[in-house]
């Protein structure tokens, strides 16, 4: 829930609405979501891989069942199709009173379908940029990635968040992020039934004081997806808090 000095940004990648029972349940992610209730959410795998790529949340359910807009990119081609809800199956949630200035994709070199959205917004009489991604799978490609991604944050205060894909603790595509970015770790997120990596990350600049950060995991969320939500509640360093 939104404070008056602070935000609660996460990541969530909803491996299409499929959970550990293997049923594509979108009113469960959007329950998940409630729980989490953060005010910006980036999505992964938000769009059906194949045919249309339809959302995996149905427009209307999001709607008329939450306190979130979905900000995507308006590009039609192969990977963001009308019914689909985001970019390469990335998108961001956020709150409607928040105020969104803009959004647009950020392609990134890999051999898979893989890309990144952005999204400013205004809060607090300052700009923020929010990126939302999901890195490559192999590796190959995941620093490659990571550099233009943090090239397309630009300065000011940004927060890029994601499943990175990424094993090492501190290591691998993570040593790509430069030093005016702190790499959080939330915790461990996958599988979710039984975690053990940290692969779903959000990493802040130097504009922002973490005032808390976790994992989401309830019962319902470890039967949703096969990540569990992570979160970051962000405190801009120039507000105090109230």
């Amino acid at each position: 829930m939104q404070a008056a000095d602070s935000l609660v940004f996460a990541s969530y990648n909803i491996h299409k609405g499929v959970g550990a029972d293997r049923r594509c349940d979108p009113e469960r992610i959007l329950m998940v979501l409630h729980e989490v209730g953060a005010d910006v959410i980036a999505l992964q795998e938000a769009d059906n891989r194949f045919g249309t790529r339809e959302a995996v949340i149905p427009p209307t359910l999001l709607a008329h069942g939450s306190p979130w807009r979905a900000v995507a990119p308006g590009v039609i081609d192969r990977a963001r199709r009308a019914g689909s809800l985001g970019w390469h199956g990335n998108v961001i949630l956020v709150r409607r009173d928040l105020v969104v200035t803009g959004c647009h994709a950020v392609p990134l070199p890999t051999l898979e379908p893989r890309g990144a959205v952005a999204v400013d917004l205004e809060w607090a009489g300052q700009g923020v940029r929010v990126i939302g991604m999901h890195l490559d799978l192999s590796g190959l490609r995941r620093r490659q990635q990571v550099r233009v991604a943090c090239a397309a944050a630009g300065r000011g205060p940004r927060v890029l968040m994601g499943d990175f894909n990424e094993w090492a603790p501190r290591g691998g595509a993570l040593q790509a992020f430069p030093g005016d970015l702190s790499v959080l770790a939330p915790g461990r997120s996958f599988p979710a039934r039984r975690p053990l990596g940290q692969l779903d990350r959000i990493v802040a600049s130097h504009d922002w004081v973490v005032e808390g950060m976790g994992v989401h995991h309830s019962p319902l969320a470890q039967q949703a997806s096969d990540h569990l939500p992570v979160w970051a509640r962000l405190r801009l360093s120039g507000k105090a808090p109230a």
